[in-house]
């Protein structure tokens, strides 16, 4: 996999929109089928793999079809704490917002 760390979101959303396609093809489904299976309309589902673009539900409805949905549960997932590189770091986390409002 390329590092995301160097990728723009566009780029991100070309390169997820890729792997889903490459996945679909590999389990034999045409995107019809696709869109049958996951209940995302055949025109949205044809715009996500050319452009990357797609709504959230949408994405989420194609990863269940794809067997595929366990590879979002980690997306905003903390950062374990040797993961920090600096002690200062490391406490800015813990001093979490209890609301939206300082």
């Amino acid at each position: 996999m390329i590092s995301s760390m160097m990728m723009t979101p566009h780029e991100v959303a070309i390169y997820i929109a890729g792997q889903a396609q490459a996945k679909r093809l590999a389990l034999n489904f045409s995107q019809k089928t696709l869109s049958e299976r996951s209940g995302v309309s055949l025109g949205v589902l044809k715009k996500f793999e050319q452009t990357g673009q797609v709504s959230l539900g949408s994405l989420l409805k194609i990863a269940v079809s794809l067997d595929a949905l366990s590879s979002f549960q980690d997306v905003f997932k903390p950062m374990a704490p040797e993961q920090f590189s600096t002690l200062d770091q490391l406490l800015a986390q813990n001093k979490k917002r209890k609301r939206g409002r300082k």
